[in-house]
């Protein structure tokens, strides 16, 4: 079992009065089957973006996971979509 804990997240665009979040503190079981919902500009692709570790925040973000992000980019739109998702992930 591995933990996503996430504390004292504080997060505001450069361009932005706002923070999209303030002060966050919470923890993720990895077993867990977990979705975030919410309607458009809530943070949800923010926060997926902190986690892989595009922005700069205060607090602190701990993960023993390691975290992507689909859709891949593919440069050659005529290959076979089952070759992409082979090489992209083996083990599937």
């Amino acid at each position: 079992m591995s933990m996503i804990r996430v504390e004292n997240l504080t997060f505001a665009y450069p361009s932005s009065y706002d923070n999209i979040f303030e002060n966050v503190n919470f923890q993720i079981d990895t077993d867990w089957k977990l979705g975030f919902i919410g309607r458009n500009g809530r943070g949800k692709t923010t926060f997926l973006n902190l986690l892989l570790g595009r922005y700069e925040y205060q607090g602190k973000i701990q993960a023993s996971v390691k975290f992507d992000y689909f859709p891949y980019p593919v440069d050659d739109k005529s290959r076979i979509t089952s070759d992409i998702f082979s090489e992209i992930c083996p083990l599937a």
